[in-house]
């Protein structure tokens, strides 16, 4: 079975990639800055200035990706956020750098996947293409 031919779908994984996790990732600054979706975990009385900074990065910067607009300065941003995460919550809460046990998996994965976005850029279907097209709607061929 020859699946090199798959490599002309790659342009729409990319964006479909690309939307998916801004919309996921949306969820978590949304459920931090207004408690949508609902969580048992909501803060009362104001949020910690570090965890409305997070709320910040997590919704605006999920919404320039999920659209497409800035796309790599934002990634960048938000896989840094990741690995801060990860390596100032998740390791030391649990005491251990492996993932599995930590809880930082999905951390882990948010930080590749924004990095991978960073050298990538936002694909199709984005404002980015759009504009690096003086305009013009991205077609289908990347």
């Amino acid at each position: 079975m020859n699946l090199d031919s798959l490599s002309k779908y790659a342009p729409v994984a990319l964006a479909v990639l690309r939307i998916v996790t801004a919309l996921l990732f949306l969820e978590h600054g949304t459920q931090k800055l207004f408690d949508f979706p609902p969580s048992e975990h909501h803060v009362t009385g104001g949020l910690p200035p570090m965890v409305l900074f997070e709320g910040l990065i997590e919704t605006i910067g999920g919404l320039l990706v999920l659209i497409g607009l800035f796309t790599r300065y934002a990634a960048f941003i938000m896989s840094g956020e990741m690995a801060v995460a990860f390596w100032t919550a998740h390791v030391p809460h649990a005491g251990s750098i492996f993932p599995i046990v930590n809880g930082g998996g999905e951390a882990v994965l948010y930080c590749f996947i924004f990095l991978y976005f960073f050298f990538a850029g936002a694909g199709l279907w984005s404002v980015d293409a759009i504009r690096s097209r003086g305009g013009q709607a991205a077609d289908a061929r990347g």
